[in-house]
């Protein structure tokens, strides 16, 4: 995470044990810390791909399924992926979750105020594949 529509905004990455709660930061939705200190509410928390969450609930986002229709989906699913998709394309949202059973929805579409702990960081890479996977989607500007 850490996306480019956040890119003014303070940001740390993350470590495990780290509780998070999705945070509405302007353009974007993300993580930050959980508390109630100003500068926690403000500070967005940058995930790795391959980066393991578990939230505390089910995790519920909105979908657009027909044009100009959002729908309100409540998935089964207390554990996600992160992932970075289309890290080729500029100006987009790359930051994606995936669920145990391959579904996915990025991170924007995210009801606020879940909360989420991080369970494990991913490996270091081993070989240029890895290192390709795990490189967060650069910001062009």
């Amino acid at each position: 995470m850490c996306d480019y529509s956040i890119t003014a905004l303070k940001t740390r990455d993350a470590e495990i044990g780290d509780k998070l709660i999705v945070r509405y930061f302007g353009a974007s939705k993300g993580f930050a810390p959980q508390g109630l200190e100003v500068e926690k509410q403000y500070t967005a928390v940058c995930l790795r791909p391959g980066t393991e969450l578990a939230f505390d609930a089910p995790v519920s986002y909105c979908d657009y399924m027909i044009p100009r229709t959002l729908t309100h989906v409540h998935t089964e699913h207390k554990t996600a992926i992160f992932r970075q998709v289309d890290k080729e394309i500029p100006d987009t949202h790359h930051d994606m979750l995936e669920f145990p059973d391959g579904s996915e929805t990025t991170l924007t579409l995210l009801d606020q105020g879940q909360t989420a702990t991080v369970l494990q960081l991913p490996v270091s890479p081993k070989n240029e594949a890895e290192v390709v996977e795990q490189t967060r989607a650069e910001y062009v500007g």
